[in-house]
């Protein structure tokens, strides 16, 4: 099962109640595992990081937003920390199984959610951003709080990607995205007099000033003491140790000296045996030297591609045909979402840069909901089998398992209805992408057709069998019916899937010269 990070950063550090209600929020979420609760009380403010499934990550980072809005009132919030918002910030990170554009149509849905359900106006960031202005967080959030509050409605420059023009009374506003892992890592410097001293290492570190390109940072005074505090954005491009080794050679002109560091929230495994590694001078360093790295290879949880395929091929029904199309139908979504990839930012395809951007973002929610589909599907069948193992030893007990039959087998055809429709969406997106992308994957672009309409085309089987069950059952299957109507919205999307499948290949033979 893929699973999401999300770390959203809430404007309060010094309430436990707060806190622990906020937390509680996103923890009852069903799905959603907390993992790290790190508050900061001269920050005024709490990172909370937690992972969930991709279909309940926005459920659970919206309970934690509308906690907040309804318990932290800004116009009363001072700390060291630049903020916007009662929840400044919420980002997706991708983790195994899930990619960038996932987490970029997350941010979109909770980005519209949060407007359209708490009045609070949006702004997407980082890889979210619908334009470049908007990438860099220190962009969004320069003027804080206030500095919205006083300038939203009448500067063009902050009108929100999602809600009103007027921030929330008390909530403020918030940025909402997707990026890369994160590591948020604070060097100190000894006692506070030292300020000025990390003000400037802050200055010669940060990618904005000229230093790392994949550091952001700045110099606080943290309980006392001097503190770099420092966002790590691309910690394979910029390790740790680098940046540690930077921080002890600038703060040394000055006859200074770290004295600890820390991280706030949580960090990958590799950061830290990358810095040990380093540290010892051990040549040829691979986390496959480790026993522990080995093991968890052995006895790797979740589903891949091999167990599935194994599943099928097993004597059980399930997962069976249905779960198969919708399996494939992600994969087909999944190829084309490659090829936007293989287009985006690419000087040849800047034209279509907008276009592909939201062609992803829709193949990556369409893949979503055929992976759902996939277990849906064998559901729907075990709720058929069910109803037709119902006693009918009375006239009330057959009455009642014919209609358990009936809405059992409507949910059987619904359900892969529901594939085929996603997958003539896919052939819709494959051949735009054949249209508009990277003319090197166009070959790419016509399989993730082909895949979807042969996808199309089996659901729509499933569609059939289980109206062909109902009307054995004596339902109504004639003109005009609920079934009837099943039937018709299938063949609907395989004319559809057919279209854009013949266009898609056209268009490849097209860019071979009619070869």
């Amino acid at each position: 099962m893929p699973f999401v990070e999300c770390v959203p950063n809430f404007s309060e550090g010094r309430d436990p109640a707060v806190i622990a209600a906020i937390r509680d929020a996103i923890a009852g979420v069903d799905g959603a595992h907390v993992l790290d609760v790190s508050s900061d009380a001269s920050h005024h403010r709490t990172v909370i990081t937690f992972v969930a499934p991709i279909e309940v990550a926005v459920n659970a980072a919206f309970a934690g937003v509308r906690e907040a809005t309804a318990r932290i009132d800004l116009t009363k919030h001072v700390g060291e920390h630049p903020r916007l918002g009662a929840t400044d910030v919420v980002p997706f990170i991708p983790l195994d199984g899930v990619t960038m554009d996932d987490c970029i149509a997350l941010a979109r849905e909770l980005g519209e959610r949060v407007a359209r359900e708490l009045s609070i106006p949006v702004y997407l960031y980082e890889r979210a951003a619908q334009s470049p202005a908007r990438e860099n967080l220190a962009d969004v959030r320069r003027g804080q709080f206030e500095g919205i509050r006083d300038s939203i409605a009448t500067d063009d420059a902050r009108i929100p990607d999602f809600g009103p023009r007027a921030v929330h009374a008390t909530a403020g506003a918030i940025a909402i995205g997707a990026r890369p892992f994160l590591v948020a890592y604070n060097v100190y410097l000894g006692p506070a007099s030292n300020l000025p001293v990390a003000k400037e290492v802050a200055k010669a570190i940060r990618g904005s000033s000229g230093g790392l390109r994949y550091v952001k940072g700045m110099g606080l005074d943290v309980d006392g003491q001097a503190q770099v505090s420092m966002n790590l954005v691309d910690t394979e491009k910029t390790p740790l140790h680098r940046v540690f080794e930077m921080v002890r050679s600038e703060a040394a002109a000055f006859g200074v000296a770290p004295t600890w560091s820390e991280l706030v929230g949580l960090v990958p495994e590799r950061c830290l045996l990358e810095a040990g590694a380093r540290h010892v001078q051990l040549r040829g360093y691979s986390p496959r030297m480790l026993i522990e790295t080995r093991v968890r290879e052995l006895a790797a949880g979740g589903e891949g591609v091999d167990a599935f395929v194994a599943r099928v091929a097993g004597p059980s029904p399930t997962p069976g045909g249905g779960s198969v199309a919708a399996h494939a139908g992600a994969l087909g979504a999944a190829l084309a979402q490659m090829v936007t990839g293989l287009s985006i930012g690419r000087k040849k395809y800047a034209a279509h840069d907008t276009e592909l951007r939201e062609i992803a973002a829709n193949a990556s929610a369409i893949r979503r909901t055929l992976t759902e589909l996939v277990t849906r599907d064998a559901d729907s069948y075990e709720a058929v089998r069910a109803a037709y193992q119902l006693g009918s030893d009375t006239e009330d007990a057959a009455a009642a398992r014919t209609l358990a039959i009936h809405n059992a087998l409507y949910g059987a055809a619904d359900v892969p209805l529901e594939t085929a429709n996603a997958c003539a969406r896919v052939c819709v997106i494959a051949a735009e992408v054949a249209r508009i992308g990277n003319q090197n994957a166009i070959s790419d672009a016509t399989v993730a057709a082909l895949l979807a309409e042969a996808a199309c085309k089996g659901a729509i089987w499933n569609v059939r069998i289980n109206v062909h069950a109902l009307k054995q059952e004596g339902a109504e299957v004639g003109a005009g019916s609920r079934a009837a109507k099943l039937v018709e919205e299938a063949m609907a999307a395989a004319s559809i899937a057919h279209e854009h499948t013949r266009l898609a290949e056209r268009r490849a033979e097209m860019s071979m010269g009619g070869a």
